[in-house]
């Protein structure tokens, strides 16, 4: 028998996520609700220039920030949501349009749950190298999404630095520069 078993699921909100009210069945017969939020699966690529030792990071207004009483921005590997292309299409999509640059290879790290507590996202993250030739575009999100988002290319080092002082406070983008020091340490000199 499975631990809990979903007997009905009411869907309270549908926009950009959607969110229900789950009417569970444990496997001692107890009956309880739960919220989550439907938000589905997205990708993350940190992309890095091995030559000149940079990395891209975006920063942009993140509203559940303000709300919690936090920094309106912060930096972040470009992401996205998963729409009708794979993980790594969207990869390189969200590497486009977010900060300018046209990745050609990418380098899988995992797929993670985001916040299993509450969320069905899951986050699939890339390492991707560039060189300046990729650089093909300005950057900056989609302005039919609203999106503002500031390009920034920082030293490896800096980068490094930043995640050791917490001024990476981004779960996925942590992720990826801490794969990307363990995996090229030698970049990072």
């Amino acid at each position: 028998m499975p631990l809990i078993t979903i007997e009905k699921a009411e869907k309270f909100y549908d926009g950009w996520s959607k969110c229900y009210l789950l009417h569970l069945l444990d496997r001692h017969g107890k009956r309880r609700t739960y919220q989550i939020e439907d938000h589905g699966a997205v990708a993350c690529v940190l992309p890095y220039d091995p030559e000149r030792k940079v990395a891209i990071l975006v920063y942009q207004v993140r509203p559940p920030l303000i709300f919690a009483g936090e920094t309106e921005r912060l930096y972040e590997a470009p992401a996205g949501v998963i729409e009708t292309e794979g993980a790594e299409e969207c990869a390189r999509r969200e590497a486009l349009e977010e900060a300018g640059v046209a990745v050609k290879s990418l380098e899988y790290l995992g797929s993670f749950w985001v916040s299993p507590g509450i969320s069905t996202e899951r986050s699939s993250i890339y390492l991707a190298p560039y060189s300046l030739a990729d650089r093909v575009e300005d950057g900056g999100g989609l302005a039919a999404e609203h999106e503002d988002i500031e390009v920034h290319e920082l030293p490896l080092a800096k980068l490094a630095e930043m995640a050791d002082s917490f001024q990476i406070s981004c779960m996925k983008t942590f992720i990826a520069i801490q794969a990307l020091r363990t995996r090229y340490p030698d970049l990072f000199k």
